[in-house]
C-alpha cells in the first residue's frame, strides 16, 4: 500500500471512530483530530499485539479472542489520546460496532497487507 493509501485508510478509520462515538453511549471522541490520532494509536497497538501474540490474538483476528483484544486495545488507547473517554462497556460496544462496520467496509489488516506485498 502506498502513502496515499495509508492516509485514506486512517481518514476512513477516524470517520468510523467518530460514527462509533456518536452511536455508542460510553465511547466519546473529542473531534476529527482526536479520532485520527486514536486510529493511529489503535493501529500501532494492534500491530504490537499481533507481533507479540501472533495473528490469532489480534484485534484483526476473528472470533472471541480477537474481539476481546479489540476492546482491550480501544480501552488502552484512551490513555494515550486526549479528548477520548471510554469505559469498559464502551470499549466492548465500540469493538462490536467497529466489527459490524468492518463487515460492510473491510479494511485490509497490516498482516494481510504485508503478506500480499511479500507474495
Amino acid at each position: 500500500m502506498n502513502f496515499l493509501g495509508h492516509v485514506v485508510r486512517f481518514i476512513v478509520s477516524a470517520l468510523v471512530l467518530m460514527v462509533v462515538g456518536w452511536i455508542v453511549p460510553q465511547f466519546s471522541v473529542g473531534g476529527f483530530w482526536s479520532a485520527l490520532f486514536l486510529a493511529l494509536v489503535i493501529a500501532v497497538l494492534g500491530w504490537i499485539v499481533e507481533g507479540v501474540f501472533g495473528k490469532k490474538v489480534t484485534p484483526f483476528g476473528r472470533g472471541i479472542v480477537g474481539f476481546i483484544a479489540s476492546a482491550a486495545v480501544i480501552w488502552v488507547a484512551q490513555f494515550v489520546v486526549g479528548n477520548v473517554e471510554v469505559t469498559w462497556l464502551g470499549a466492548i460496544l465500540a469493538a462490536l460496532v467497529i466489527g459490524i462496520i468492518d463487515l460492510f467496509i473491510p479494511v485490509s489488516t497490516p498482516y494481510e497487507a504485508g503478506r500480499r506485498h511479500d507474495d
